[in-house]
């Protein structure tokens, strides 16, 4: 028998009126890794919250239990509870920056998680580098001595990791750990849990709306929705056959990585339920294609299915979720006469100051054709937004040409080339309502007041929003809606082209695929030409025609998408493509160790040699990527290149060895 860590039964929470988890129970085993998954507003976090009794005000947790390791925590008095908070229950939040104090050094953090709880400063500075080699930095020692800033992404979640570890603790709460990083320093996250869990039986309750994290991680999962958990199973037992419909479509709505060029992302209809105004009966019903009218009017408990699995669900579904699929694809092509939207040719921007020049992006070409998608990946520090930020005007370049609509810099050429952010609520005045914000992007136009009225609405229809929303605040709508309207305010110019920096990152994987499919539309329905930027190498490949893969400042890779996933030539894309969490069939997984070098500084020959694995770290002899730098084929982002001595050689080397499909 496997012996409980945590177990809840019937736990409830309330803010006010409104119930943010309802009558949840869950069980983490040591050693284990369990997620808990669903939309934003589902209660995920809180539930965590709960659990370790931190719950904000107002919220209140109004019934159940909490046993940890055989004891009621809300039964405890707040002192007994801060000596197992830290010690033996830690918690690692999502963005390890926020995390940290920027003014003291990372030993002295880590060492104080210790010394808080009585040991020795003496032992505790000692422990804090043994915590630190255990979490996998380099050199420890050294870099205790260090401040935040000086870690990258990957390196400063790895520094939360070992101060949550500082005691030992017997359950790690994480809430999405690595939502905020690349798919390369993902892959060393998720890799150091597995090895926790593995070397020193932490049981880990991971927090998550990345499914593909679920499937490359955790042992169990369960699916939160409208603060209950409506499903509950090991990994393989639901993703091979989820019982409740909300399950299915959320592992339907996920973008693949061996998706078929031009296939709609299925997306589930309508917004995740309001907790203060739930529904009755089945709170999913609203928004499922199964609903009848007992689904409507009663609610249905968690019952126990085959193979220790339970759903919440009147009528469970029987299929798998490759029959459900849609298989409608739009045949894509476009013309390569087709007139550039955006051409960029041996772009320089320096982003150094006095001290001499730092070149962020250093001598990239690219062209964008009207009616086209150019996804461009590639890890945080690699130069994309840089390069997005020149192509607009907000950066100066200081070599190359930039040509918009067949125009050089000015009003008229920027115009037409739009950006949409990230963070659409960051991106929006939160006093002017949605009529003032598309009133001053008409005004720009040149459209006259009287005319503003009809083309905001138009506007809105045309992005799925409608007349009501005309006079409401950002913060009346929800994060895809957001999205929606930062769309809409960039076509109320009437551009040529978009330039979408992680459009759709900040959002959950249902409400991504319905913004997915939006922009997908618009670019066929208005001709648009978008440089899509993202991390997720999954969704880049749902939306583009090309891609273009970049490390520290330069194109290594570019080429027809489809090809370019299916045969890539640089070992850098073949990294990329192997760290990415996916619900595919496993494969070989390529952990890149090391962090993005400096482009103050940057290695000499062949960029990626300092972190290759077949350059010459593995190979000493192969000098010639220490001496010579190797340049990107001519046409290669219509024929498919890489800009790489021995192009090809490792994704030909993982299959011959069976660790990839054929």
């Amino acid at each position: 028998m496997t012996e409980a860590v945590l177990e809840t039964e019937d736990l409830r929470v309330r803010f006010g009126s409104a119930v943010a988890v309802d009558g949840v129970s869950l069980r983490v085993d040591r050693g284990r890794i369990v997620a808990l998954v669903g939309e934003s507003g589902s209660g995920k976090s809180v539930t965590a919250r709960a659990i370790m009794r931190m719950v904000p005000e107002p919220g209140r947790i109004t019934g159940g239990t909490v046993r940890f390791e055989g004891r009621d925590l809300l039964t405890l008095r707040e002192r007994e509870m801060r000596s197992i908070r830290g010690q033996r229950i830690a918690m690692a939040f999502q963005d390890p920056h926020a995390s940290l104090n920027p003014v003291a050094t990372v030993g002295a953090q880590v060492a104080e998680a210790l010394i808080v709880h009585g040991t020795p400063h003496r032992r505790a500075r000692k422990r804090a580098v043994e915590l630190l080699d255990l979490v996998g930095i380099p050199d420890a020692e050294r870099r205790a001595g260090e401040y935040p800033h000086q870690f990258s992404g990957g390196m400063r979640q790895r520094v939360v990791i070992a101060m949550a570890l500082a005691h030992e603790p017997a359950l790690l709460v994480a809430d999405e750990p690595t939502t905020a990083l690349d798919v390369t320093v993902q892959a060393q996250i998720l890799r150091l849990l597995a090895e926790l869990r593995d070397r020193i039986g932490v049981a880990v309750l991971l927090i998550t709306h990345d499914m593909g994290v679920v499937a490359e991680l955790c042992d169990e999962l369960a699916v939160m929705y409208g603060g209950r958990i409506v499903e509950t199973g090991t990994v393989a037992d639901v993703f091979a056959a989820p019982a409740h419909p909300y399950t299915r479509d959320l592992l339907r709505a996920m973008p693949r990585l061996d998706d078929v060029a031009g296939r709609r992302l299925f997306a589930i209809p309508g917004q995740p339920p309001d907790p203060a105004t739930l529904p009755p009966g089945c709170a999913f019903h609203p928004r499922c294609a199964r609903a009848e009218d007992t689904c409507r009017t009663t609610r249905p408990a968690l019952t126990s299915l085959d193979g220790g699995r339970a759903a919440a669900c009147w009528f469970p579904v029987t299929e798998s979720p490759a029959a459900a699929e849609p298989t409608e694809a739009t045949e894509r092509a476009v013309a390569a006469d087709r007139p550039p939207v955006l051409e960029i040719d041996g772009l320089r921007v320096n982003v150094g100051g006095r001290r001499g020049p730092v070149y962020a992006v250093d001598g990239v070409s690219l062209r964008v054709r009207v009616g086209e998608t150019v996804g461009l990946v590639g890890e945080s520090g690699c130069g994309k937004s840089t390069l997005a930020r020149t192509a607009v005007g907000i950066n100066r370049p200081a070599a190359g040409t930039i040509t918009i609509q067949g125009q050089g810099p000015g009003a008229a050429s920027h115009r037409a080339l739009q950006y949409v952010f990230q963070d659409p609520y960051a991106s929006l005045n939160p006093r002017r309502t949605v009529r003032q914000v598309l009133d001053e992007a008409l005004e720009v136009r040149g459209v006259p007041p009287a005319e503003r009225r009809e083309q905001s609405v138009k506007l809105l229809e045309l992005v799925g929003l409608a007349e009501r929303h005309l006079d409401r605040f950002p913060h009346a709508f929800s994060g895809g809606q957001r999205q929606r309207i930062a769309v809409a305010r960039a076509l109320a110019v009437e551009p040529a082209g978009l330039i979408l920096d992680e459009p759709v990152s900040a959002l959950d994987v249902s409400i991504q695929a319905q913004i997915m499919n939006l922009l997908a539309d618009l670019r066929d329905r208005l001709g648009l030409g978008y440089l899509f930027i993202a991390h997720d190498l999954a969704v880049v490949r749902n939306i583009s025609d090309r891609v273009a893969v970049m490390y520290l400042g330069k194109i290594v890779e570019t080429g027809p998408a489809e090809r370019l996933y299916r045969e890539p030539l640089h070992p850098y894309t073949v990294s990329l493509l192997s760290s990415s969490p996916s619900v595919e069939a496993p494969r070989e997984r390529i952990v890149l160790t090391g962090d993005l070098p400096s482009p103050k500084n940057p290695p000499s020959g062949c960029r990626f040699r300092t972190r290759c694995p077949i350059g010459p770290l593995a190979h000493p002899d192969r000098t010639i990527c220490v001496e010579k730098a190797p340049e990107l084929p001519q046409g290669a982002d219509d024929r498919h290149g890489a800009a790489c001595h021995f192009p090809g050689e490792m994704h030909k080397k993982l299959l011959a060895e069976g660790a990839l499909a054929g």
